[in-house]
């Protein structure tokens, strides 16, 4: 007898059947999901390795990715197969901070006593307090006390003693650089200002000099602004061939602003002397006291800045050309520098003016 199928047993339409991944994959593909970081993703690997490998031998596996035991058991019992983000790093803060330990009372006490006395000092001021209040108190919670209320005698002052500070942190110091020196034409190039008063005339001076082949150049303006030592870092750039890879200057005013833009615009790294150091432009420094020796007390000063600029320049082809240094072994820097690199010849500052961005000579 035929029995009719029912329909849902002769379907045509077959399914391959779902073949589940391993838990371990699994493991993998839901971490990933959920973006945990690569230590994570580390530690993972161990538990796995533990479980599979190692066939739970704690010692094997902490040997095989040389950890310690105490730090595999450590994840392995905060480890969760639904939050991958167990194996992340937790805070190390801890728990409980120290929380403030002056009263209200105590510091409404200082300030009182602070608007009274605006120029003491802590320890002055504890004095006072416990005279005043019969109650010792430290000269922390004092200091604490000036700190958190701004009670200082001339609060803006203190704003731009902070400003200054923080911006002189800013700048990288020159003793960052002496750490990695090299002795290589145009890795260091010290540059200064010489201020002259003669004839009733103000001239700026700007030098620069290499330290390693102390290769020389000067050019005379007529006021000290950072648009002019832009101007002088072009020319010095193009003396060198774009050879130059550091700068170190003072901290003076004319080498912010536009002299900065032109060391970024030059991928030139601009470094700053210490205050207060004069052994950290020493070599810049000597070759100022050579200059105003050896040729501006010769009666070469004069009022006009395009023939004082074309005298210095004279003079600066004798010191680089034929000036012997002691330093170098007796011979001259440009003898000295085409032994270690190329270097165009020293006439730009004949430079009277610009076109189109180029200098013309």
């Amino acid at each position: 007898m035929n029995r009719k199928v029912p329909f849902y047993l002769c379907n045509p339409f077959r399914t391959k059947p779902i073949v589940l991944n391993s838990r371990f994959v699994r493991w993998r593909n839901v971490a990933r999901i959920q973006k945990v970081s690569k230590e994570a993703l580390k530690r993972l690997e161990w538990i796995i390795y533990y479980e599979t490998t190692a066939n739970y031998n704690a010692s094997f596996t902490a040997r095989h990715f040389g950890i310690a035991r105490k730090t595999l058991y450590k994840f392995l019992d905060r480890f969760d197969d639904t939050n991958f983000h167990s194996l992340e790093d937790e805070s190390r803060a801890p728990h409980h901070v120290r929380q403030r330990e002056i009263t209200v009372l105590q510091e409404a006490r200082v300030k009182y006593l602070r608007s009274e006395h605006m120029f003491a000092g802590k320890e002055k001021l504890r004095a006072e307090y416990k005279q005043r209040y019969g109650e010792d108190i430290s000269a922390h919670k004092i200091g604490y006390t000036i700190r958190k209320h701004q009670l200082f005698p001339d609060p803006k002052n203190k704003e731009r003693i902070l400003r200054v500070r923080a911006k002189s942190k800013r700048r990288r110091k020159i003793s960052e650089l002496k750490k990695r020196n090299k002795n290589t034409l145009g890795w260091l190039i010290q540059v200064d200002t010489v201020v002259l008063h003669l004839e009733g005339v103000k001239r700026y001076v700007l030098t620069a000099i290499d330290r390693y082949g102390k290769l020389a150049f000067a050019r005379c303006y007529k006021n000290q602004s950072s648009y002019c030592a832009k101007d002088f870092l072009v020319r010095l750039n193009y003396l060198l061939d774009n050879q130059i890879t550091n700068i170190q200057t003072d901290n003076g005013s004319e080498f912010l602003k536009h002299f900065e833009s032109a060391c970024s615009d030059l991928g030139i790294s601009h470094y700053f002397s210490r205050p207060r150091t004069p052994k950290d432009n020493a070599v810049v420094e000597r070759f100022n006291r050579t200059l105003q020796e050896e040729w501006l007390s010769t009666g070469q000063f004069t009022t006009d800045i395009d023939i004082f600029n074309q005298r210095l320049t004279d003079w600066l082809i004798f010191y680089n050309f034929k000036r012997r240094h002691a330093s170098l072994g007796n011979i001259c820097p440009m003898e000295f520098c085409v032994q270690t690199g190329r270097v165009l010849p020293m006439y730009s500052t004949r430079t009277t003016n610009w076109q189109r961005g180029k200098i013309v000579l």
